[in-house]
C-alpha cells in the first residue's frame, strides 16, 4: 500500500483480506476495479467481499433455516456499521475493511438489505410470471451492486446515476442468467419469466438434455438478449457522469458482460453445452480500452 497507509495497520490488514478475496473468486469484477485510485480500490474490495459472502451463504450446502440464519446475522453486521460500532479489533475483516470503507465514502448500505432480500427470494424458490417481476428481483441482486459501487465512485446527479446503475445491472444480472441458464436448471432455478417461455415452447425448462419438440430456444434467446441489448445502452449512459477512473472500471466490467452476451446471441445453444466465458487476455484487452476511454 506504500510508505503512506491510507489507515491503521489493523484495517489495512483487513482491507489485504478483502483484496485476496476479490483476487481470487470476483472473476470479472476484478478486471475493472484495478482501474481504480488506491482509496477506491479498497472500498470496492470491501463492498465486493461481503456481496460474495452474501451469495456464498445462498448458493452454499447450509440447510435453508440456517442460510435464513446466516443471513439475519449480515443484516446485524449491517446494522453495526450504520450505528459506528465496529472497532479495529473486531474479528471479521470484512466487516472491519466495509466499516471503514463507509467512513470514507458516502456508501448507500442499504443495497447490501436489498442483496440479502435477492438471495432470501432464492432460498424460497420465487418463480417469475413476468419480466416485471423479474426486473425486482435483478434490482434486488445487481442493480444493488450498481448504487453501492456509485457511492464509491461518485457522481455529478446521483438520482439519474442510481437509475442507470440500476439498468446496468439489469444487462448483467439478463446476461447471467442466459449464461447459467443450464447450471441454474440443473439447481431447481429458473428465472426466465413464464410467460416468455410459454411463448417460445420452453416451459418445460432447461435441465433435461434434450429440448422439447417445437421449443423455439434460439428465439427466446434472441428476445432477451435484446432486452439485455437495451438495458446495456441506457444504463451505460452512466459513464460520462463518473470521473476518468470511476468510467473505465465501468466501462470495463459492462464491456465484459456485453461481450458475453455477444458470444451468446451469436450461438444461443452454447449456454446449454457449458460455462460461456472470455479468455483473460480478452478480459484485459476489455479492461483497457475502457481506461482508454472506449467501450468494448
Amino acid at each position: 500500500m506504500g510508505a503512506s497507509p491510507l489507515a491503521s495497520a489493523p484495517v489495512m490488514a483487513a482491507y489485504r483480506y478483502c483484496e485476496a478475496v476479490t483476487a481470487l473468486q470476483a472473476r470479472n469484477f476484478s478486471y475493472g476495479i484495478r482501474l481504480l485510485p488506491e482509496a477506491k480500490r479498497l472500498a470496492m474490495s470491501a463492498l465486493y467481499a461481503l456481496a460474495r459472502r452474501v451469495d456464498d451463504i445462498g448458493d452454499g450446502e447450509l440447510p435453508a433455516e440456517q442460510k435464513t440464519e446466516a443471513l439475519a446475522r449480515t443484516r446485524a453486521l449491517l446494522d453495526e456499521i450504520r450505528a459506528g460500532a465496529v472497532g479495529e479489533d473486531d474479528t471479521d475483516p470484512i466487516k472491519v475493511a466495509l466499516a471503514d470503507a463507509a467512513r470514507r465514502f458516502p456508501i448507500p448500505l442499504g443495497g447490501f438489505d436489498e442483496l440479502i432480500d435477492g438471495v432470501e427470494m432464492d432460498l424460497k424458490g420465487v418463480e417469475y410470471r413476468t419480466f416485471d417481476e423479474l426486473k425486482v428481483y435483478c434490482r434486488c441482486v445487481a442493480g444493488s451492486i450498481g448504487r453501492l459501487s456509485l457511492g464509491v465512485y461518485g457522481c455529478e446527479d446521483w438520482e439519474r446515476g442510481a437509475e442507470y446503475a440500476d439498468t446496468l445491472g439489469l444487462a448483467l444480472q439478463l446476461t447471467n442468467i442466459l449464461r447459467d441458464l443450464r447450471e441454474d436448471a440443473l439447481n431447481g432455478r429458473t428465472y426466465l419469466p413464464a410467460e416468455d417461455l410459454a411463448r417460445f415452447g420452453c416451459q418445460q425448462g432447461f435441465a433435461l438434455p434434450q429440448l422439447p419438440v417445437g421449443a423455439d430456444f434460439t428465439g427466446l434467446v434472441a428476445f432477451e438478449a435484446d432486452r439485455a441489448q437495451q438495458a446495456f445502452a441506457e444504463g451505460l449512459r452512466l459513464l460520462p457522469m463518473l470521473d476518468r477512473r470511476s468510467r473505465a472500471a465501468t466501462a470495463a466490467m459492462a464491456g465484459i458482460y456485453h461481450r458475453l452476451l455477444g458470444r451468446i446471441s451469436a450461438d444461443p445453444h452454447s449456454v446449454l453445452r457449458g460455462r460461456v466465458s472470455l479468455p483473460g487476455w480478452e478480459k484485459a484487452y476489455v479492461a483497457l480500452s475502457g481506461l482508454a476511454g472506449g467501450r468494448s
